[in-house]
């Protein structure tokens, strides 16, 4: 009598249960990167804002080191025009972990005369000296910030480990290779790193992930009614750095922002999106990057942000 072995069809191996999920690779990738940080830095710190890029990051470092306490402080250079929203959620997320916040003023150094305001009101630019500075003062050798490369065409052409020189400056053409996730860190006296645990990720990953991890966000991510007025295509929040301007009404709408920073280039988009639910769908639909639909900085020119990578931004 001859008897047969049942056999698994084909389709069915790749259904492994041990498998992982796209999120679950994106997640390990990043705790990897922290580590190797960890591993071949003396000081880093994590660029943190409150913006949801830099608390999914603080998720995932706070995860790559748990149950240790995370072994990194954060820095903030705050234009004097964020979101308060933004500013209360970032201080009681530093007061929950008990983290370590240095703030870099832009304020101080309009005060002092090193810098001075811009005619448009906006601040993002300015960000540069401050931040610069932090990181010498600081003796900060790799400094986390939560890029990603389907936000602009200048961020998508830039590694994991971004070498800078000792003027925060980046070159292009001092990348290196990042085969088989091999991070090279080694800098000379004076450089430092830029690290991005989130390059590989996109806008829906994020928040795919913030549904996944019920990781808790500023209320101004989700739709909520709001002062706005219309300024190049974009709902603009009135504030203390200048707007709006004669001829620019005032109107209350239901906006949400899908990216957060000074409030005199970051828009609104009409939404109804109130949960993390309707937003994904929201994301899913759109064919506008977050930073195209929403940053009046990136549109002062097609080479605004390699320009100010180049001066030490990130």
């Amino acid at each position: 009598m001859t008897t047969t072995t049942a056999r698994t069809p084909h389709h069915d191996l790749d259904a492994s249960p041990y498998a992982l999920s796209h999120l679950d690779v994106l997640e390990s990738e990043a705790v990897h990167i922290f580590r190797e940080v960890a591993g071949q830095f003396e000081r880093p710190v994590i660029l943190f804002s409150g913006g949801k890029d830099s608390i999914v990051m603080l998720h995932l470092a706070l995860k790559a080191f748990a149950p240790a306490p995370l072994p990194f402080g954060l820095l903030h250079v705050d234009t004097g025009h964020n979101f308060p929203e933004v500013l209360r959620f970032r201080d009681d997320t530093v007061a929950q972990h008990g983290l370590r916040l240095h703030v870099a003023l832009v304020q101080d150094y309009l005060d002092n005369g090193t810098l001075r305001e811009r005619p448009d009101g906006t601040r993002n630019p300015l960000q540069t000296v401050p931040l610069l500075e932090a990181i010498s003062g600081n003796r900060f050798d790799a400094v986390f910030g939560g890029g990603r490369r389907d936000e602009e065409k200048a961020r998508a052409k830039e590694r994991v480990f971004s070498l800078r020189d000792e003027f925060g400056g980046w070159d292009p053409r001092r990348q290196r290779p990042e085969l088989w996730q091999l991070y090279n860190g080694r800098h000379a006296p004076g450089e430092h790193v830029r690290v991005f645990p989130l390059s590989n990720w996109t806008e829906l990953d994020v928040w795919q992930y913030i549904a996944r991890e019920r990781i808790a966000l500023p209320s101004i991510y989700y739709a909520h009614e709001r002062r706005v007025f219309s300024r190049s295509g974009m709902w603009l929040a009135p504030g203390e750095w200048g707007g709006p301007a004669e001829g620019e009404p005032v109107e209350t709408r239901r906006v949400r922002y899908r990216t957060v920073g000074d409030m005199s280039c970051t828009g609104a988009v009409d939404s109804d999106a109130d949960t993390v639910e309707k937003v994904i769908a929201e994301i899913a639909a759109s064919r506008l990057t977050e930073r195209g639909a929403t940053r009046a900085d990136d549109k002062l020119s097609e080479a605004a942000m390699e320009d100010r990578k180049r001066e030490g931004y990130f």
